[in-house]
């Protein structure tokens, strides 16, 4: 899976396929990462969001959870959706961030290995004074 997906050529290719990063910092030391993508009509995908678990907790997944709203409702987003594995605690961070799961989902990601995830969906309100979710000037 690492090779899938977190390869150099692997993340070129999310970037020229216009996956968004974002890179959490701490005395100018990463310490956590996420990406999104556009995935239909006003509904966008977090594909990716980890903090080091020596962060986790202090804040650094939530400000990179609002950060990725934020971008992608100025984009026009009205529903963020993502896949969390069905034994990943990370699951109730993103039920506390107002997810709910709407579907499981097992994915073949080869060489006998399956995904077994669930999706879960956060209605994105547009922010106030932002009119259909564009960006106050």
């Amino acid at each position: 899976m690492l090779g899938k997906f977190y390869s150099t050529p692997s993340l070129e290719d999310q970037m020229k396929n216009k996956h968004h990063f974002f890179l959490a910092l701490q005395d100018y030391l990463a310490v956590g990462f996420a990406s999104f993508s556009h995935a239909g009509e006003k509904i966008y995908k977090l594909q990716k969001l980890y903090v080091l678990p020596d962060v986790q907790k202090t804040g650094a997944g939530k400000k990179l959870l609002e950060t990725v709203e934020t971008v992608a409702k100025s984009m026009g987003a009205e529903k963020l959706i993502l896949n969390v594995n069905r034994k990943n605690k990370a699951k109730t961070f993103y039920e506390k961030n107002g997810f709910t799961v709407i579907s499981e989902e097992d994915i073949d990601i080869g060489n006998g290995y399956s995904m077994n995830d669930y999706v879960m969906s956060l209605t994105l309100v547009p922010s106030p004074g932002t009119g259909e979710g564009g960006l106050a000037l």
